[in-house]
């Protein structure tokens, strides 16, 4: 028997369109693993340098992110904020936000204090301290995505300052309080005082799911191909001898 590649057009079709789509969402998680992978780079390379002062001009973030800053200042207590939907382990909780006002300027930096446990009741609030005084404040600079999805943004009237937070939308806080806000946070060291849990994650925490994702598409891609060539060759006649 003569085999003929005769693949249908409904075949052809569905492979001409799922090949480009599956190539194109594992190079999207290849890409996302490089860019973690550079994340991770400017991670330890920073955790090697000194703490500095945060710089008087904050033009480029990208450059600041991951950068040792010690900062002193007194916490503005009123303006706290509970970022909501934080998971430490299995079990659900905030990061507790505070602002705090640098010594000797008109401005405040954020300081993510860490990890506090929710309540049963999720309407309930935890009351969270504050330390008073002057306090030191030594951490690495977090630059927050304002890539996100929200319901609606929160809600902040004079005079009642709204506490629990979806996401952290740096340009609905500055536009909320009556003192400048730089656009980072500080997310504080495991060993200063006055926080909570701090177990901050890694860039490169989920680098291999990324990749295993990348060439799961890949194997896709590859497998259509195959049962596109597999199925598209039929049997022919038997030629005639004479």
């Amino acid at each position: 028997m003569l085999y003929q590649f005769r693949p249908s057009f409904v075949g052809t079709l569905v492979t001409i369109c799922c090949i480009p789509l599956f190539i194109k969402l594992g190079m999207w998680q290849y890409i996302k693993a490089e860019q973690k992978q550079a994340l991770q780079a400017q991670y330890d390379a920073s955790a090697t340098h000194q703490a500095e002062a945060i710089p008087s001009h904050l033009s480029n973030l990208e450059d600041l992110r991951y950068k040792q800053i010690e900062v002193s200042g007194e916490y503005v207590k009123e303006y706290q904020i509970l970022l909501d939907n934080q998971v430490e382990g299995e079990t659900a909780g905030y990061h507790v936000i505070t602002p705090l006002k640098i010594d000797g300027k008109d401005e405040m930096v954020l300081v993510d204090r860490g990890w506090i446990v929710a309540s049963d009741n999720h309407a309930d609030l935890p009351e969270v301290d504050v330390p008073t005084g002057t306090q030191k404040v030594l951490g690495q600079i977090w630059v927050p995505s304002n890539k996100f999805f929200t319901l609606s943004p929160p809600q902040v009237t004079k005079g009642q300052w709204q506490t629990l937070w979806q996401n952290m939308d740096m340009d609905a806080f500055a536009k909320a309080v009556p003192i400048k806000v730089l656009p980072v946070v500080i997310r504080m060291s495991p060993e200063n005082q006055g926080g909570f849990v701090r177990n901050w994650i890694r860039p490169d925490d989920r680098i291999a799911t990324h990749l295993g994702y990348a060439y799961q598409w890949f194997g896709f891609a590859f497998a259509a191909f195959g049962i596109y060539l597999f199925v598209g060759f039929k049997r022919g006649k038997q030629a005639s001898i004479n």
